[in-house]
């Protein structure tokens, strides 16, 4: 009897690298990138309640990439139909020409697909997660099954670092920054606290250290982006910037691992990953 281990399996590159807590800065990342692209962003704020529930939508998103990479076959069938169908109800308005235009349109996907996986990748090995160039092409190579699961032919994915380059290079002269990119840049570098706990966790998380930390977080994740994108944030194109943010990322990617080995064990590993590696009769390494 075969063991049903979903799209991926032990032996991915996939396992390997979303096993990586650091993978958290990466989602941030490329949700800076993402709002670059004007329709990819109209969309989101004229459909999506991140304002009114952010830590919601967070989680929402969370579990859906979780499942797609860790869930069994049956498990990601059923969340990415959900997703379709979700997709296939909702249109937005361009602000900048007025035209309408659906969500679920293979450019607006494909460039939110490119756009996650080469946030997770390239925010990894940056914060010292160590992959060979055969990898780094093998997981973009694997994701073609994720950017399908949303709709899209994966044919017309790119599917390798150099196809990830040349795919940015053509898109860079449609993006730029709009109204509901600043917008949406700044809900994310600002978020409100979490609408849960007493009044007094409430407020430290507001105004309290966390808030700073996660300021801290979030310009690592902006230093990040690729030169060209953070120019068209206003922001520096230099080289030392990258190096600054290199180095914030591999201490971020320490702290995380130092606090997620002094948990119990139990709690060190996922539920939805532990569950996959049971199914696969490997030990978490």
């Amino acid at each position: 009897m075969s063991v049903d281990v979903g799209l991926f399996g032990p032996d991915s590159v996939t396992w390997k690298l979303h096993r990586e807590p650091i993978l958290l800065l990466g989602g941030l990342r490329s949700l800076y990138l993402q709002a670059l692209h004007p329709q990819a962003v109209a969309g989101v704020a004229q459909n999506s309640g991140y304002r009114s529930d952010p830590w919601g939508r967070l989680n929402r998103t969370s579990e859906y990439v979780a499942t797609v990479i860790y869930g069994t076959t049956e498990q990601v069938e059923r969340a990415a139909s959900r997703l379709r169908r979700i997709h296939s109800h909702m249109t937005a308005t361009d602000p900048r020409t007025g035209e309408k235009f659906r969500i679920d349109e293979p450019d607006l996907l494909r460039w939110v697909h490119v756009a996650e996986v080469e946030s997770f990748l390239d925010t990894a090995t940056r914060a010292g997660v160590k992959l060979t160039p055969d990898e780094i092409d093998r997981y973009y190579t694997e994701q073609l099954k994720a950017a399908e699961l949303v709709g899209l032919d994966p044919a017309t994915v790119p599917g390798t670092a150099a196809e990830v380059a040349t795919y940015y290079d053509e898109m860079r002269p449609g993006l730029t920054l709009t109204k509901e990119g600043a917008e949406t840049a700044l809900f994310l570098t600002v978020p409100p606290a979490p609408d849960w706990g007493p009044a007094a966790l409430r407020l430290g998380l507001t105004l309290g250290p966390t808030r700073w930390a996660y300021l801290g977080v979030a310009s690592t994740a902006i230093g990040l982006l690729p030169s060209w994108a953070r120019r068209l944030y206003g922001g520096p194109g230099w080289p030392t910037t990258d190096l600054t943010a290199n180095l914030s990322a591999r201490g971020l990617r320490l702290l995380l691992d130092t606090v997620i080995s002094s948990l119990p064990s139990k709690y060190r590993v996922p539920p939805i990953r532990k569950a996959a590696l049971e199914r696969a009769g490997v030990a978490e390494g």
